[in-house]
């Protein structure tokens, strides 16, 4: 007490030498406690059995401009959405029922999971080709999606970014989620996703976390040339 009416009896220079350092450290555990809760991966994941259909991306969700997915996918990508400034530059690559085809042709590898509309490329939302800081939420989405190379959080298969030939900051971070084994061009049986309380997926109950993704390609870029990439550029 005797100390701290001594500050008080030195004008208000005192009073803020005394609370300013209590202030910063409230703030900065704060900020920390903050970014851990945002960063925190889903507590568990579900299996979708619904019927997979290929469908374009919603408005909420910044896209190239006829980009698709498999709709059991959109509520995890609406969630990753809101919380990073991202930009899809391609989804479901092939054929569509109506003969057109989606997505980028001939830039992705063989089985790509782009081919089953369960994999997405995106680039910051403030397009930059080169890796600077308009990359920084892209480069936490891929940290959060993958704390360790080639072992992401579940309910990713593969990321692909820094460390991934064709990918990478100044380039694109491909995401692909776990999914039943499928033909190319074939919608997937089953697709694992966030929690309802995460992304408001519908779930089957049945569903339990996948412990191994099925084996496949990675979903890599192709290294057939395509007459290059723009600054949204994309391919795996």
């Amino acid at each position: 007490m005797n100390a701290l009416a001594s500050r008080l009896r030195r004008g208000p220079s005192g009073l803020l030498r005394l609370i300013l350092p209590a202030l910063a450290c409230a703030l900065l555990v704060g900020s920390v406690s903050a970014a851990s809760a945002a960063e925190a991966p889903p507590s568990e994941t579900r299996l979708v059995y619904a019927t997979g259909e290929i469908v374009p991306i919603p408005a909420a969700i910044p896209h190239a401009e006829g980009d698709m997915v498999d709709r059991r996918i959109i509520p995890d990508l609406r969630w990753i959405a809101k919380r990073y400034p991202i930009y899809v530059t391609d989804g479901y690559s092939g054929p569509l029922p109506s003969g057109e085809q989606a997505g980028c042709r001939g830039c992705h590898v063989k089985n790509s999971d782009h081919y089953n509309g369960l994999a997405v490329d995106v680039v910051p939302l403030d397009p930059s080709s080169t890796c600077d800081a308009k990359w920084n939420a892209i480069t936490r989405l891929a940290s959060w999606a993958e704390p360790s190379q080639n072992r992401p959080i579940p309910p990713f298969r593969w990321i692909g970014y820094d460390g991934d030939a064709g990918h990478g900051c100044g380039h694109h971070l491909h995401l692909s989620w776990n999914h039943a084994p499928a033909k190319m061009f074939e919608l997937a049986e089953w697709v694992e996703v966030f929690p309802p309380s995460v992304a408001g997926a519908a779930a089957n109950p049945r569903g339990k976390r996948v412990a191994k993704a099925p084996r496949g390609p990675s979903g890599g870029i192709s290294l057939a040339p395509t007459g290059g990439l723009s600054p949204r550029g994309t391919g795996d």
